[in-house]
């Protein structure tokens, strides 16, 4: 129009239109945890003969960590085994009264009791031999070594600490109302707090229940390929399609 101040011209980016994927995220921090860990403890007293396995070793499942004294423990067995033969001797003996009919049936179910005590005596001190001998119970690396040669362990002491790290785990709570489209076998982003490096995972497990004090479902997500940077007790940020 007449008078009117004249705008210059805007620049516009033009593109051609395409269809293409629109996602929500979620994003929450965690702790990266071994699928497994076991501090591993005396089941038996004794000193410790011998320590085969030192911090930071992988050992297999079974394979021999440390040996304590069994000496004494050897002893109590082959009492055992002796009370278990006078048992069974003085058993038959009964046993064959009993069938012509020249024992009571008591006397016969005292002889069979005395013999199964005897019996069950010699297993415990078996146990006991086999307990010296300390074996890890699942295959992984030993984190955690408390305890050297020469020194005295009372049952129940811990002597390693021993994680499977095979795949690590990251467990995050998520909000229920962000809860859409998340199962499992999805896959994850994460990203690792110290070097910034990315990571993928899957969602490994989803739990059937939202936490009535938070309003959260607890998700699991796991991760089997990773670099030697990503270690237990790491903390990584989760990034997790909702939508």
């Amino acid at each position: 129009a007449p008078g009117q101040a004249v705008l210059p011209p805007v620049p516009v980016a033009l593109e051609v239109s395409h269809r293409g994927a629109i996602a929500s995220y979620y994003s929450a921090t965690a702790t990266l945890e071994p699928d497994r860990r076991a501090d591993i403890p005396a089941r038996v007293k004794g000193v410790i003969l011998q320590v085969t396995a030192e911090e930071g070793d992988l050992v297999r499942q079974d394979q021999r960590l440390l040996r304590i004294q069994d000496s004494e423990y050897r002893l109590r067995l082959q009492q055992a085994e002796a009370e278990v033969a006078k048992q069974q001797t003085q058993f038959q003996r009964v046993k064959r009264l009993h069938d012509q009919g020249l024992a009571a049936s008591d006397e016969f179910s005292a002889a069979e009791m005395d013999l199964k005590n005897a019996e069950a005596a010699k297993e415990l001190a078996a146990l006991e031999v086999s307990y010296a001998e300390v074996t890890a119970p699942f295959g992984g690396r030993i984190t955690q070594r408390n305890v050297s040669a020469g020194q005295m362990v009372n049952s129940g002491a811990t002597l390693f600490t021993l994680v499977d790290m095979q795949r690590l785990l990251a467990r995050v709570h998520v909000p229920a109302r962000e809860f859409r489209s998340i199962k499992t076998d999805q896959p994850v982003d994460l990203l690792l707090d110290s070097n910034q490096e990315h990571l993928q995972g899957r969602i490994a497990l989803v739990s059937p229940v939202v936490d009535p004090t938070s309003g959260t479902i607890k998700v699991t997500v796991e991760v089997k390929d990773y670099p030697p940077t990503a270690r237990p007790g790491d903390f990584v940020e989760v990034r997790i399609v909702t939508a």
